[in-house]
């Protein structure tokens, strides 16, 4: 288990902007309204809610989200550029994010510039942004492929110029949790802006990546709910608190039971459908099958839990199948008031084999007692 971490690392979750740019994902203002106040109610400290840039309409449910009242800080995600200043100019929120890409292939290819180009840009645009009196978190786009002496270079610039915080953005998901942690620790050690981490999940990293993060040093990290997101998403925030309270004893503030409730909200409002077996607030996360599983379980919950669903809101699940042993076929059928004898036993485990075969699930309440009634008749 990993040592205990006393400092604060505050949650600052995306998913009203990264989480949207899900492609096909368009939320409606009823349901960006909806997400916010559940992310809010359950403790979620910092949200990052839009992209002003976008137009009016944007900006004016950027506004209605901040009408909410909410406790949590709110943030928008903007370009390093004049134009998407002044998109932001008016809106009632705390934060900027001024995302600028930091690795020579997206400075040369995208933008057609040079490292001394953008750190002259961050210099000039950060100022002007705490100028119009918007606490600036500085966005580094694609840093997990730039130097890390450039990235040293910008955090230096950017304290200078009046930012509070610097966004380490692994945009690709590239990275590995060894190097996550090298890499965040050298800029804790060279800089005192506030680091925040912003996996992605194209290798399956991004919780490995942002806990490994919080380890070096990292102050702030950017979530998901559902792990929704550009390409293969982001962290997903039930993975992540989770994880802060189970490896680091780390309280995030966040109320873990409120997952399930936020979870379909999220899938809803999406329209993209969670796998069953997604971890915490999959279908199937807290079920089980197999006989050597079950009778463990049935023991001591301790046996097969390493988390006690209750945490989430969840409960554990058993159900019959192909893999299931005499326990948990006799525990089952006794839940629905049978007795079976051990030839009954071994007899449902049989037909169970050849249900599970056939039908590629595991069977209702119905079609169990449809088995024991047809096994009684013989």
């Amino acid at each position: 288990m990993a040592t205990p971490c006393t400092r604060a690392v505050l949650i600052n979750d995306t998913t009203l902007r990264d989480g949207e740019q899900t492609a096909g994902v368009a939320f409606t203002l009823g349901e960006r309204l909806t997400i916010a106040q559940a992310l809010d109610a359950m403790g979620v400290p910092g949200l990052e809610i839009g992209i002003p840039a976008m137009g009016p309409e944007e900006q004016e449910e950027i506004r209605a989200i901040a009408a909410l009242g909410l406790q949590a800080e709110l943030m928008v995600w903007c370009r390093m550029c004049r134009k998407d200043l002044e998109s932001s100019r008016s809106l009632p929120v705390q934060w900027l994010d001024l995302s600028i890409p930091l690795s020579r292939q997206q400075i040369s290819g995208k933008l057609r510039q040079t490292p001394e180009w953008v750190l002259a840009l961050i210099e000039r645009q950060v100022a002007e942004a705490r100028a119009l009196g918007f606490r600036v978190c500085v966005g580094g786009e694609d840093a997990s492929r730039a130097e890390l002496g450039f990235v040293q270079r910008v955090l230096e610039q950017a304290e200078r110029a009046g930012a509070e915080r610097f966004r380490f953005a692994d945009t690709l998901g590239i990275l590995e949790p060894f190097t996550v942690y090298e890499r965040l620790r050298t800029l804790r050690q060279g800089s005192d802006l506030d680091l925040e981490m912003h996996a992605h999940d194209d290798l399956g990293l991004a919780t490995a990546n942002t806990l490994a993060a919080i380890r070096a040093g990292a102050t702030h990290v950017n979530t998901t709910v559902n792990g929704l997101g550009e390409r293969a998403g982001n962290a997903p925030l039930e993975e992540v608190a989770a994880g802060m309270k189970h490896f680091f004893q780390m309280e995030s503030g966040i109320k873990l039971n409120h997952f399930p409730m936020l979870s379909r909200l999220v899938e809803q409002a999406s329209g993209i459908p969670l796998s069953e077996l997604k971890s915490l607030v999959g279908k199937r996360a807290f079920r089980h099958e197999s006989g050597i599983h079950v009778d463990g379980l049935l023991k001591n919950r301790g046996n097969y839990q390493g988390i006690d669903p209750r945490e989430v809101g969840r409960r554990h699940d058993v159900v019959l199948g192909k893999h299931s042993g005499r326990h948990s076929i006799e525990w089952i059928f006794a839940a629905m008031g049978i007795q079976l004898s051990p030839e009954e036993t071994a007899q449902v485990m049989q037909s169970l084999r050849g249900y599970a075969r056939r039908h590629k699930r595991s069977p209702a309440t119905k079609e169990l007692l449809a088995i024991y009634a047809q096994i009684s008749q013989h």
